[in-house]
Order: structure tokens, then C-alpha cells, then sequence
């Protein structure tokens, strides 16, 4: 009879890359195309490559930053959870002092970044921070702690327009209310498949509390975003590059409604990783309606 071969241990740098979610984009593919749409309707255009770089890696950063806080705060509720028992954190193969160290370097490299542009900019970027990390904690108490995420995740839209222009007008809150709606139905579309995980524990989140009404809530939360940018950005005259982006994106809420409708876990994860594809298809839109403007 052989013997079994125990496993290797990981490496450091595999464990911090686990934590941050590296092998797992779509976390800040969601936060970036928003970000983009304001930068380029913000500068009415092209950026240029310093603003787009900065706010490219700060978007990862801080997303990467915001899954180490996240895990601190959760970890003894990850080891109830089936999706989450092996992350780093929980699983004792990081400690909380090296997690937190590896979220303050993010951050102040992010940070760091934002100083390289307007004052304005580097101003908003410290609510953005301390909603980061306050974040976490409102899933113990706050019925609706997406909304919250919303919060937090749509700084960088805000932070693009101050950056660009020095000032945060009524487009740029437009183009934020509209993400929160985004940041609703794709969040909560990812609590529908920790549901069950969630009641147990006494977790706190927008599945749970919009019970029976989840799926027509998400359809909802999806044509509020989609609507408000339609209205929002049509006096810009972006042409057809923009309706043709629009299109894409209602498209795709229709085949989420498809793979959330029998609210299987399978179908609603695949709805949540896939999301950031409607963000994708509008930022193409306003990107190449500018392009030929």
C-alpha cells in the first residue's frame, strides 16, 4: 500500500495573492468600467495615460486592500460559510497582523497614487477609505449592507470627476446613484448563493432581506442603473457607439434574469462573475462615441 503524499505548503506570495483575490478579476472589473465612464466624461474624451494609470491600479488596489479588511472583519463567520472555509485568513495559514499589514501597504500605495493628482480628488479619497473599511461590519447590523458597498465602491467615480475637473457635478452623482443600483443587483445576486450559509451564522444581507422579491429587486435595481444612464449621459450625444453600448448591456441583464430566475447557486454565482461584462459594454459605448465625436 503507498502512502499518501501530503501537500505541499503554499508560499507567502501565494497566500497574499489568494487574499487579495488576484486569480479572481471580476471583483475590480466591476469597479474599474464604471470608473472609466466618468474619466472619459469627465475629460469629455481621453484622459491621458497618467489619470488612466492611476486610476486603473487604484481601482485593484483598493480592491485588493478592501478583500483584506473584508476577511479580518469576517473570519470567524468565513468558517461557517462552504465558499469561504479555506481562505487564508480563516484557514490560520495568514495571520490578522500580516493581513492587515498587506492592506495598509495597498492602500497607502493607492493613496499615493491619488496624490499625484488635484487636491479635490485626494480629498474624497479619504471617506472612500474609511467606508472601505467600515464596509464589513454593517453585514451585523444593516438590512441592506449592499447599499452600503455602493457607497464605498462608487468613490472612484466621484474621485475620476474631482481628479478631472476639480469639481463633483450633478452627472457625476448620476452616474454614482446609477452604480449603486449596479453595485445592488450584482451583490446581491452573489448573497443569493451564501444564503443559506448566512442565516444560519445571522449574517446580514440584501438576499435575506429581500426574501421572495430578490430576483424581481435585482431586475429592478438593473433597470434603474440602466435607465439612469441612458438619461443621464443622452444630452452628451455619443451617437450610435453608445446606444450600441447600451444595447450590449440590456441585453445582458435580460440573460441575467435567466440564470437567476430558479435562484440556484450555480446560476447566481455565474450571474455575479459575469456582471462586470455590463459595465464593459457601456464604457466601449461612451469610449468609442467620443472617439468619433
Amino acid at each position: 500500500m503507498s502512502a499518501s503524499i501530503p501537500a505541499s505548503p503554499r508560499s507567502k506570495l501565494s497566500l497574499y495573492l489568494d487574499l487579495i483575490r488576484f486569480n479572481r478579476p471580476a471583483g475590480w472589473l466591476v469597479l474599474v468600467w464604471p470608473t472609466l465612464v466618468a474619466l472619459w466624461v469627465a475629460g469629455q474624451g481621453f484622459p491621458g495615460w497618467h489619470l488612466l494609470v492611476v486610476f486603473v491600479l487604484g481601482t485593484v488596489l483598493m480592491r485588493s486592500a478592501g478583500c483584506t479588511i473584508n476577511d479580518i472583519a469576517d473570519r470567524d463567520f468565513d468558517r461557517h460559510v462552504k465558499r469561504t472555509t479555506r481562505r487564508p485568513i480563516t484557514s490560520g495559514q495568514i495571520s490578522v497582523r500580516e493581513a492587515a499589514m498587506v492592506g495598509l501597504v495597498l492602500a497607502l500605495v493607492a493613496f499615493g497614487l491619488v496624490l499625484s493628482t488635484r487636491w479635490e480628488a485626494v480629498a474624497w479619497s479619504v471617506p472612500a477609505v474609511l467606508f472601505t473599511i467600515l464596509y464589513p461590519f454593517t453585514k451585523r447590523f444593516f438590512a441592506m449592507p449592499q447599499a452600503f458597498l455602493g457607497i464605498a465602491f462608487n468613490f472612484g467615480i466621484v474621485i475620476a470627476f474631482a481628479a478631472v475637473t476639480g469639481e463633483v457635478n450633478a452627472t457625476a452623482w448620476t452616474l454614482w446613484l446609477a452604480n449603486m443600483f449596479l453595485v445592488l443587483a450584482y451583490d446581491t445576486e452573489y448573497a443569493m448563493v451564501d444564503r443559506d450559509d448566512d442565516l444560519k451564522i445571522g449574517m446580514k444581507t440584501s438576499a435575506i432581506t429581500l426574501g421572495r422579491f430578490d430576483v424581481t429587486a435585482i431586475m429592478l435595481f438593473f433597470v434603474l442603473c440602466w435607465g439612469l444612464i441612458a438619461w443621464v449621459l443622452a444630452p452628451y450625444q455619443l451617437g450610435w457607439p453608445f446606444w450600441l453600448g447600451m444595447g450590449v448591456a440590456a441585453a445582458q441583464i435580460v440573460w441575467h434574469f435567466s440564470l437567476i430566475k430558479n435562484r440556484t447557486r450555480e446560476g447566481c454565482f455565474v450571474a455575479f462573475s459575469k456582471s462586470h461584462w455590463i459595465g464593459a459594454a457601456i464604457f466601449a459605448g461612451v469610449a468609442l462615441g467620443y472617439a468619433l465625436k
